[in-house]
């Protein structure tokens, strides 16, 4: 005999992938915009739901049950499906839609505009996106194309390399290497540089471990660019990044070039076997008009 039970709410299963991956409920909140009050009912509610604990407290926040860690990956596979299943119905429906996410300093305006040019019937969107969300926006189909710099996983996607651009040490306008106009590793072996959540980001953009093996200097963690940047022009640090920094940077840093590294990947990445007319072309555009 069949047992009835109430449908799962999306809306909750994403709030329990959000603690899971927060591991503290007040971190998740904060991610999602509620209280978490809120969020620790709309936990329980979900448990109730599917009759088992999900999540146990601990002192340093939150972690799986056991059958926390079975419904996890499934609960991740049901968010994607959800996700695949309305940006497939909305391509359906409108066959002359595409939207373009780019990440910080990166410039898409001139493929945007051949391809406004060559398609005017479609509706061609743009949106910043979060360093570290290329992957996650594509297959969470919230955009369907995006330029943004390595590394970051592309299992899934099929990315090809735009350009290289070099890479420059930021620093503060007080600190003894500005006003340098070239640099090596060898001038900052004992300078920290600040650390994201994000392993494979941290190896390249920190150079870590060394070429001779020893480990990058420890800076201050931080989980955005703005907040790397006030450390910097707080003397707290110095940070590798991408040349393309010099133009918008802030009054009170600079940028030195750095030698004898290799250069940033800016690429594009779609989803694959995504061949819909509007991203094929748009990524012929890129790799023309994109340098």
């Amino acid at each position: 005999m069949l047992v009835c039970m109430p449908d799962l709410d999306l809306r909750l299963v994403r709030y329990f992938t959000m603690v899971a991956e927060h591991q503290h409920f007040g971190r998740a909140a904060e991610a999602l915009h509620v209280t978490q009050p809120s969020l620790s009912r709309q936990i329980r509610s979900l448990e109730q739901q599917l009759g088992a604990r999900l999540l146990d407290r601990t002192p340093q926040g939150s972690r799986l049950s056991e059958a926390g860690a079975v419904f996890l990956p499934q609960a991740q596979a049901l968010l994607r499906s959800a996700a695949e299943a309305a940006a497939t119905t909305r391509a359906a429906a409108e066959p002359s839609r595409i939207t373009i996410g780019y990440t910080t300093s990166l410039i898409v305006t001139p493929a945007t505009r051949e391809l406004r040019r060559r398609h005017p019937e479609a509706d061609v969107q743009t949106i910043h996106i979060a360093w570290n969300e290329p992957r996650s926006a594509l297959l969470e189909h919230r955009v369907d194309a995006v330029v943004a710099r390595l590394p970051f996983a592309t299992d899934q996607l099929q990315v090809s390399i735009l350009y290289d651009e070099p890479r420059v040490l930021v620093v503060s306008l007080d600190h003894r290497l500005a006003g340098k106009e070239i640099v090596t590793l060898d001038d900052i072996v004992d300078e920290p540089l600040p650390r994201l959540p994000d392993a494979a980001w941290n190896t390249f953009w920190r150079i870590d471990p060394r070429p001779d093996g020893r480990p990058a200097p420890d800076g201050p963690a931080v989980k955005d660019i703005e907040d790397k940047l006030e450390l910097i022009a707080a003397g707290e640090c110095v940070a590798i990044a991408p040349g393309a920094v010099r133009e918008r940077l802030r009054p009170d840093l600079c940028a030195i070039a750095l030698e004898g590294v290799e250069p940033s990947h800016v690429v594009l990445a779609t989803r694959a076997g995504d061949r819909s007319r509007l991203v094929v072309d748009f990524r012929k555009y890129a790799e023309s008009l994109l340098k």
